[in-house]
């Protein structure tokens, strides 16, 4: 599979589902409540659909897994060696409190990785995408292509992107080891696209995560040249067990600092 065909049927399926969410978005919407206590909202469904069906249609024969959607036994998906990974409204909580810091994320994941990215704001009409053996690019709102790429170096005062919804005593301790910072709080993926495109240098998440909400935004940063890497240093992966949590983690935009070193002891 050229996945480099995949890039413009895929970005019209992320802004087809992000115009149904904006549509919900305009409206006085119901907010539920999942199993979890995380919200639900109309929008979520509404570009869930919208992204399965369009998937099914371009690639019929590989399987979707979507937040939204009944989760596979391992035992069946575990044997999948390809398979998209979506999350279809990323930053429900920013949807709800309406600050506009949400997106919709699509990935393709093959051999545990993801090779391929989408990640869609609906309120700014921008894209960002990564594709391996395309790099990484930027689409603003009818605007040209642009290329991205992490910071080179991270300069005296480090920038670091952190959650607006999320925040612990284990980032406290890296905040405190780093020294003097500037903070950038963002919702949902878009932490990651910060960082793929230069304008921070590190994102520590020392929280929970699930794989829909990394996948798509770890193949923008990587195609930018950055790592997602788990506290011991690994590539952050998926599919590889029965779970969907992620480990703790940290986007690494600038390589010119030992960020792990920085983690409190014993993360």
């Amino acid at each position: 599979m050229n996945y480099q065909d995949l890039i413009e049927p895929v970005v019209r399926l992320a802004t087809d589902a992000g115009g149904r969410i904006l549509k919900v978005y305009a409206t006085d919407f119901e907010v539920q409540s999942k199993d979890d206590a995380s919200p639900l909202t109309q929008a979520d469904l509404a570009s869930h659909e919208a992204i399965v069906a369009g998937l099914a249609e371009l690639t019929p024969d590989i399987p979707v897994l979507s937040e939204e959607d009944g989760m596979p036994e391992f035992e069946v998906r575990g044997q999948w060696q390809r398979y998209w990974l979506i999350d279809p409204l990323d930053g429900t909580k920013e949807f709800v409190n309406r600050n506009g810091e949400f997106t919709v994320n699509i990935a393709l994941i093959v051999d545990h990785a993801p090779v391929f990215g989408v990640v869609y704001v609906p309120v700014l009409g921008t894209t960002y995408i990564g594709c391996e053996g395309a790099g990484a690019e930027r689409r603003d709102r009818d605007g040209p292509a642009v290329r991205i790429h992490v910071s080179d170096a991270s300069g005296e005062k480090p920038r670091v992107v952190g959650s607006r919804s999320h925040r612990g005593k284990s980032l406290d301790a890296f905040l405190d080891a780093l020294g003097e910072f500037e903070m950038k709080p963002m919702g949902s993926s878009l932490k990651f696209c910060v960082v793929a495109e230069g304008g921070a240098d590190v994102y520590p998440r020392l929280g929970p995560t699930s794989e829909w909400d990394t996948a798509a935004a770890q193949a923008v940063v990587e195609q930018a040249g950055g790592s997602v890497v788990t506290t011991d240093g690994k590539r952050l992966s998926y599919n590889t067990k029965a779970d969907i949590l992620n480990p703790w983690f940290m986007v690494i935009g600038a390589a010119d600092r030992d960020w792990l070193a920085l983690l409190p002891d014993g993360e």
